[in-house]
């Protein structure tokens, strides 16, 4: 072939993102490609640079070709990779991605053809065969080496190579003051918010999200502003004010600070229910007691995080899809392209964020100030709002939220994320709410266990009045449960809803974990095989950096290049294992909490045992789901008739692993992104720190300053979903115990864990056998994970959504993506900001001090049922047989 044929690349200098790379300069260096190769090679990596590359050497060259540095970088490990090293990894990667769900259907049938086609080179007599042979195994060995080198070199998975580079520049800043400041400083601010709003319904809440684009003009003010000094502190430790650009790494870190406190400790629901008069109003829950609980849930997830790296970080497929949104949006930030028109569209990424966020903070006052029922639009109920059918199938605040156009608050709209999960996944979530819907109304109409005779979607218990249960009635004097005065007031009653959501929870749990161990056994398998690893290698007192190279992590791309950072000592996540175990003992032990020490070291090992598959699943395919609901099962057998124990147990038991899965995703994204183990550490326990005293203070505020608070029609909404379910399940599970319930109040309940699991048999038929266009997008965990989204939630706070997702998801992802990838995460965090900025000055300048606004367009969606005016059930108490409902008297359980 004519050497005009051949274009040469040259290296990049290594400290732009983009080089413009001159034909001429580029046929000065030593490996070549064709045209068509260089092309080809090109459009595999996702570099866009026209149809066609000429090159004319009389002129000197022509085009200019702009090239990442990931491009120019796997280019040359491409030149590089022999034909006999691209097949090795190609079979050693055939048997490492068999049967991985992300790693797409295409490219490993492309994987098997390149090595069930290795072509020989054979001597031929023929000039025309012998090159045409030449073409086919030039052709072949390009192939090769391009698919060896994104695996070895980078990564498997689309997803993950679109939003990560395959090479690291350790010198990069990242630990510096700014990082620190800003971080904490977001941190603190959005505690404030997330902390605030928690007992609202909808919360109202700061997502990492929004905060990652709100600490990117904040770096950059300080990068400009901030003079560039350095501070002496001794002879061997200096702080730099200001060591220049602003950089990812900075940017990542300061995410991650913030994100690790991003959601409010779980404790939190344990101090309103045991403090607040409406629950048990106990006297004595003082602040160190809040501290030492709160303190020993927060950080007892950090000891697991260390024997779950191996579990959930360092190999490959667990892609954590949940996390890649967040590294996306700080790669769109820190790259802003100056040419930026996107299908026409000129506006930049944050001057598009700044005006819907203005727009969205305007208008969040008329849907939740000027004009109240566009927020809780319950429209259909207008037409009658005396009528309790109507109500129970369209009201917002009552019923069970049918209605096609249900409201006009972001807030609201957005309740099931419906700008950040994929289109499919809200479908199947929709689709299981939609069917729970279904079942309620069968359950109720049919007045199954009496529900007839309570309100439809209610999460609080009853009495056999049909009246609010009041645990106080079946408590001595001590708080302790009293049988004699149980015998008297019999046991209390789910609603509908309420019924039918426990159900799912129990037919979830079987059904989650069978149904992912079926489906990804050997990722399970080497899921644990790998944790008892990790308990080796504490044990022995290796560092991960003495033994990484040696493991069956030592090929991934990545794993190699964490591993020139120093990382976490095991003894430092150890030390606060024991310091927190300390911690929850003395809250048992010095507390009146009903709970005995063994208590706590059991509940510990329920989290341990069940966090591998738990953090498996999430870490592959993104669901994730609580161990509440089975906590409470297996505390209310072991410590019978003791509301106080479940509770406290249950912030253990729920807490634990939640922590342990955040603090496990934060490394993931470091590991990602290339930020120090060690950095990742020390911001996420300075961060729950503060992310603590800030909870604590607001918490305790509120249960003083707010009027009526967590009651069902408090005016500011601070109605307490979430402390009220955890308060009646505390009733139900605690103080009666799961063996009433299954024994004698609900026995259908204990069916529903024989139910998930047979539900696994036919779901996995389906996704093995059945047209892949129709398995591909048929998810049955997030399916039975709908059926939960009712108690007090209904239809009316994801329909709205729904149109959304379809809208910016489905539709403008398919047929203008670059728009979505340039926009969509930017909506949705400034949508978010504006509302939850708007929310808190609203509070606190004119509902905080009564300055309502009384006009119909605020008080219609609050008339008859709805507003609590008329009584929200069907059936009178009075024409149940004897005049009340449930169990007969003499034959409780």
């Amino acid at each position: 072939m004519r050497s005009s044929e051949y274009i040469e690349l040259e290296r990049f200098p290594s400290g732009t993102n983009t080089e413009s790379l001159n034909a001429k300069s580029a046929l000065k260096n030593k490996y070549n490609f064709t045209n068509t190769q260089l092309q080809f090679i090109l459009s595999r990596l996702g570099e866009e640079v026209g149809d066609e590359i000429e090159i004319d050497e009389e002129v000197g060259g022509a085009a200019d070709i702009q090239l990442s540095r990931s491009a120019e970088f796997l280019i040359d490990k491409i030149s590089m990779l022999s034909n006999e090293v691209a097949v090795e990894i190609l079979r050693n990667a055939l048997v490492e991605l068999k049967d991985d769900v992300n790693f797409p259907h295409q490219d490993y049938r492309l994987l098997e053809r390149l090595v069930n086609t290795i072509p020989q080179e054979e001597e031929e007599e023929e000039e025309d065969q012998d090159e045409l042979k030449t073409v086919s195994i030039e052709k072949w060995s390009l192939e090769a080496r391009v698919e060896a080198a994104l695996i070895h070199y980078h990564s498997p998975y689309p997803e993950i190579r679109a939003i990560t580079d395959p090479f690291d520049d350790p010198d990069v800043p990242v630990e510096t003051l700014r990082c620190y400041v800003i971080g904490l400083g977001w941190t603190f601010i959005g505690s404030v918010i997330n902390s605030f709003f928690i007992h609202r319904m909808p919360r109202i809440s700061l997502s990492s999200h929004t905060i990652q684009i709100l600490l990117y003009p904040c770096g950059k003010l300080w990068e400009r502003v901030i003079p560039k000094k350095k501070l002496y502190l001794g002879k061997n430790y200096v702080i730099d004010l200001n060591p220049g650009p602003w950089t990812y790494k900075e940017m990542m870190l300061s995410t991650i600070i913030y994100s690790c406190s991003a959601g409010v400790p779980y404790s939190i629901y344990n101090i309103f229910v045991m403090k607040l008069d409406k629950f048990y109003g106990l006297k004595w829950v003082s602040l160190t007691f809040q501290i030492l609980l709160t303190v020993s849930t927060q950080f007892l997830g950090f000891a697991f995080a260390m024997i779950m790296k191996k579990v959930c970080v360092f190999p490959s497929r667990s892609i954590w899809p949940t996390v890649l949104p967040t590294i996306a949006l700080n790669r769109a930030l820190m790259n802003e392209d100056a040419n930026n028109t996107v299908h026409g569209w000129k506006i930049s990424r944050y001057m598009f964020f700044i005006i819907v966020s203005l727009c969205s903070f305007v208008w969040n006052w008329v849907p939740n100030y000027l004009f109240q029922a566009l927020s809780n639009f319950n429209w259909p109920t207008w037409f009658n709002h005396k009528s309790i059918h109507l109500t129970n199938i369209a009201g917002t605040k009552m019923g069970l939220g049918l209605n096609p156009l249900p409201t006009f608050d972001w807030n609201q709209i957005d309740s099931g994320a419906c700008l950040t999960i994929p289109f499919y996944t809200y479908v199947n979530r929709y689709l299981g709410t939609f069917l729970g819907f279904i079942l309620i109304l069968v359950i109720y109409y049919t007045n199954n266990y009496f529900t007839a005779y309570l309100p439809i979607n209610s999460n609080h218990l009853f009495n056999n009045k049909a009246k609010e249960f009041n645990v106080h009635d079946i408590l001595n004097n001590k708080s302790q449960f009293d049988n004699s005065k149980y015998q008297e007031v019999g046991p209390p009653y789910f609603s509908a809803a309420n019924l039918v959501v426990y159900g799912a929870y129990f037919c979830l749990y079987p059904f989650a974990i069978l149904y992912m161990g079926v489906l990804e056994w050997t990722s399970m398998k080497n899921a644990f095989g790998n944790v008892w690893t990790s308990l080796v290698d504490a044990f022995k007192r290796k560092t991960h950096n003495e033994h990484r190279q040696l493991d069956t992590f030592s090929e991934d791309p990545h794993c190699k290049m964490m591993a020139k950072y120093k990382d976490v000592p095991d003894w430092w996540f150890i030390a606060i294992f024991v310091v927190s175990t300390l911690f929850a003992i003395s809250a048992v032990l010095f507390y009146p909490v009903e709970t005995p020490i063994w208590g706590v070291l059991f509940t510990i090992l329920i989290n341990f045992i069940f966090l591998i598959p738990i953090t498996a699943i999430a870490s592959v395919t993104g669901f994730s789901f609580g161990l509440n609901v089975l906590v409470e099962l297996i505390v209310g057998y072991a410590i019978p008739n003791s509301g106080l124990a479940l509770i406290t147990l249950k912030a253990f038991g729920y807490n634990i692993d939640s922590q342990a899965s955040n603090y496990i995703t934060d490394q993931k994204i470091a590991h990602y992104s290339k930020v120090p183990p060690r950095a990742i550490f020390k911001g996420q326990l300075i961060s729950t720190l503060l992310n603590i005293i800030v909870s604590l203070s607001i918490a305790n505020w509120q249960l003083t300053h707010i009027p009526d608070i967590c009651q069902i029609h408090q005016r500011d909404n601070f109605s307490c979903p979430g402390a009220n379910t955890y308060f009646f399940a505390s009733i139900q599970y605690g103080e009666i115990g799961p063996a009433k319930v299954f024994g004698g109040l609900y026995p259908i309940l204990k069916w529903c864990f024989l139910l998930g699991a047979l539900l696994v048999i036919p779901s996995v038929w389906f996704k093995k056998k059945a047209n892949v266009k129709l398995t591909r997008y048929f998810q049955p965990t997030i399916i039975i994970g709908g059926f939960l989204d009712f108690a007090p939630y209904n239809l009316a706070y994801f329909t709205s959504g729904l149109y959304l997702s379809f809208i910016f998801m489905y539709s403008i992802k398919k047929h203008y993506l670059l728009w979505w990838e340039k926009y969509n995460y930017i909506l949705t965090s400034a949508l978010s900001a504006g509302v939850a900025f708007s929310a808190l000055l609203i509070f606190f300048t004119v509902q905080y001090n009564s300055h309502e606004l009384k006009w119909w367009g605020n008080s219609v969606s609050r008339q008859g049922i709805e507003g609590g005016e008329l009584p929200d059930i069907w059936k009178d108490i009075s024409t149940a047989p004897d005049g009340y409902i449930g169990l007969r008297k003499g034959h409780y359980p």
